[in-house]
């Protein structure tokens, strides 16, 4: 049973996919707090509604815009007086924006707990086969704006490559415009990038790269193959991420292959 403390901010994670993934210790006391705040600008449960999501817990939940979370707060105030949560998908520590919201509780005296969920940042190198401790800086690719084309993503993959370590490359996010970036989106911004380069780049259309889609669902998608290959697959509806491997050990290898259908030439390589 959920031990219920009084006048306490609790942020909570959802998961990765749907109502399901919702932790016991989560679910419990989202059903224990007075009232339910939800951002869904960062992350969303795709797999579920979100009448499914208020179903699930029993209780209304009002949903906040980017300016009610970031600027006004107002959940923070109320958690003086009452027990309050924040919700959001994934595990709620990993938008830096979350984790303000503890050094505001502290300042204020207000009494806090965070409830992790499971994160794209352990899942999608997990399901890539490839050995978590591998793993160098984890990069965004944005969606371009007016003079808004930033190599940082192609840079940050490059100096990982130069120590032998693998990539998560995080896609854009823009919920409030029901906008989300595809693996071909992104891996066309990074040709894009490549062809505007004064020098050989690292990253080609025969850059070894891993697709993933919808993590944490049953239809779950990981596709391995040169980006060329990649480029034009079809990879369903979102949430998508990339993975750009570099050196690879052979049980890596293997499971590239026979579980993310990568040609068996990458094992003549190890």
């Amino acid at each position: 049973m959920f031990l219920k403390s009084y006048n306490m901010f609790y942020l909570v994670g959802l998961g990765l996919f749907d109502a399901k993934d919702i932790s016991l210790k989560g679910l419990e006391c989202l059903k224990s707090v007075d009232k339910i705040y939800a951002e869904f600008f960062t992350s969303r449960l795709f797999g579920s509604s979100f009448d499914e999501i208020e179903a699930q817990i029993g209780k209304k939940i009002e949903v906040l815009v980017r300016n009610e979370v970031e600027e006004e707060s107002k959940f923070l105030d109320e958690a003086i007086d009452s027990d309050v949560a924040l919700i959001t998908g994934g595990d709620p520590l990993i938008a830096t924006t979350h984790s303000d919201f503890l050094v505001q509780c502290s300042k204020k005296g207000i009494a806090y707990e965070v409830i992790h969920g499971s994160s794209i940042l352990s899942s999608a190198p997990a399901i890539s086969g490839l050995q978590g401790y591998k793993f160098g800086k984890v990069t965004t690719i944005p969606f371009p704006d007016h003079n808004f084309y930033p190599k940082s993503p192609y840079i940050a993959i490059e100096e990982n490559l130069a120590m032998d370590l693998h990539t998560l490359v995080l896609l854009d996010i823009q919920a409030h415009n029901d906008r989300y970036m595809t693996v071909n989106q992104g891996l066309e911004y990074l040709m894009n990038i490549k062809n505007t380069l004064d020098y050989d780049g690292a990253i080609t259309e025969d850059t070894l790269a891993v697709g993933i889609a919808r993590v944490g669902s049953k239809d779950v998608v990981v596709k391995a193959g040169k980006i060329s290959q990649l480029i034009d697959y079809d990879f369903g509806g979102p949430l998508h991420c990339i993975v750009i491997p570099s050196k690879l050990h052979i049980v890596e290898a293997e499971y590239l292959v026979e579980i993310a259908g990568a040609n068996r030439e990458i094992l003549d390589e190890i």
